[in-house]
């Protein structure tokens, strides 16, 4: 088939004017509401252009029918060829960004942090000589081999894993036989990776752990934590598997205690510490593990029983819908964390809502610091570390504010 008549046969998409301008921007989606005309029905993974109202080439993307994200953008401006070149291209550029950020002391990071990376819906991690591979469209599965050996081709590693969101898991499942957890390429494996963080040995579950195994995105909170946690007595709520706490520990602290709902979540954290207890100050610092939810464990517990409080809760608002809600759980939290601190004492807050903007987040912590009727000062706040970029308004979901008591 020549050229010619492939582009003629490609999926052709006109949109609303609203649109347009978003993808000029750089917005990396198209929702299908916004999709006003249309050549053919399109398949899914294919490829997808848009077009503008003089008919001009505005966007090509990944294009899923199933998806109400019925697009996402590879490429805008000016029309490239998108074949193994490409994506080779885009691996590199990647990589580039994140050469020089980690030495030998830390093998754990993100290689590709999705749309903020040109790979959109696609991100990948290394746990050591692993790489976990994670989707969350179903638009990658029909390149999930090309994709797979390309990785393979330009990075070191043992074994490629993939790991699937649960929207495109039955997909994947039903079309593609591919199953969450399973290995692409590789030597196979039985259980968690261990890898380094700051010199410190974590696992990750890169099988069946959330996310791809661990939560890589707090790494630079950990580190802060260790700094402010030497002579105190820390409590990491939604601990997960103890990240923040074992930082503490080597920090200095003079106890950490571990508070989750998960019983399975509280032993990995146990073993974490065991596999650090060559540094002396970890092996010092007393642990303890308490199963419950954090929530109602803070709100009747006694008060002011510790100098330093992590609070890093899971999202509380999966869809714009929720944001209300999420802003008065986020106040509570910090109202409870804010109660447990003795004087001196240090609240950290986090928050991974997307549909709660860092600026809606921080002004709600501030005003329950100002109402506890306490003095405090505010230390600092951060958003996202350099290997998790965020290119446009919805990639923004992390952020923490320490304020002092």
């Amino acid at each position: 088939m020549s050229r010619k008549a492939d582009v003629v046969a490609r999926v052709r998409l006109r949109v609303t004017a609203g649109a347009e301008t978003k993808l000029r921007e750089g917005h990396p989606w198209l929702f299908a509401e916004s999709i006003r005309e249309q050549n053919r029905a399109g398949q899914m993974g294919e490829l997808a252009v848009v077009y503008d109202r003089k008919d001009r080439f505005l966007a090509v993307g990944l294009y899923d029918p199933d998806s109400p994200l019925r697009l996402r953008v590879l490429c805008k401006g000016q029309p490239r060829p998108i074949d193994g070149d490409w994506w080779r291209e885009q691996l590199q550029k990647a990589l580039a960004r994140r050469q020089g950020l980690f030495d030998g002391n830390t093998t754990g990071y993100r290689c590709i942090h999705g749309e903020s990376d040109g790979w959109p819906g696609l991100v990948l991690d290394r746990y050591e000589h692993t790489l976990a591979l994670k989707l969350y469209t179903a638009a990658w599965l029909p390149r999930l081999k090309e994709i797979a050996g390309i990785l393979e081709e330009h990075m070191r590693g043992e074994r490629i894993v993939l790991r699937l969101s649960r929207n495109v898991s039955g997909t994947a499942q039903a079309k593609f036989n591919r199953v969450d957890g399973e290995v692409l390429r590789g030597a196979p494996l039985k259980g968690p990776v261990i890898f380094l963080e700051s010199g410190l040995r974590f696992e990750a579950d890169v099988m069946r752990g959330q996310k791809t195994g661990f939560f890589i995105d707090q790494r630079e909170n950990r580190r802060r934590v260790e700094l402010l946690a030497k002579g105190r007595r820390v409590l990491n709520a939604f601990s997960f598997t103890g990240g923040f706490a074992l930082y503490a520990a080597r920090g200095g602290a003079c106890s950490v205690t571990d508070l989750d709902l998960s019983a399975p979540a509280l032993a990995a954290s146990e073993r974490n510490f065991a596999l650090n207890k060559s540094h002396a100050a970890v092996a010092g610092c007393p642990h303890e593990l308490l199963q419950a939810d954090a929530l109602d464990w803070l709100d009747q517990s006694a008060a002011a029983r510790f100098d330093l409080v992590i609070l890093d809760p899971p999202s509380f608002a999966k869809r714009k819908s929720e944001k209300a809600g999420a802003l008065r759980a986020y106040a509570k939290l910090a109202n409870l964390g804010v109660r447990q601190l003795a004087p001196g004492g240090i609240l950290v807050s986090c928050s991974c809502s997307a549909h709660v903007s860092a600026e809606e987040f921080f002004a709600s912590v501030r005003r329950i610091a100002g109402q506890s009727g306490r003095p405090f000062a505010e230390l600092q706040t951060t958003r996202h570390p350099p290997d998790h970029p965020a290119t446009f308004a919805e990639a923004e979901y992390l952020k923490a504010i320490y304020l002092k008591f």
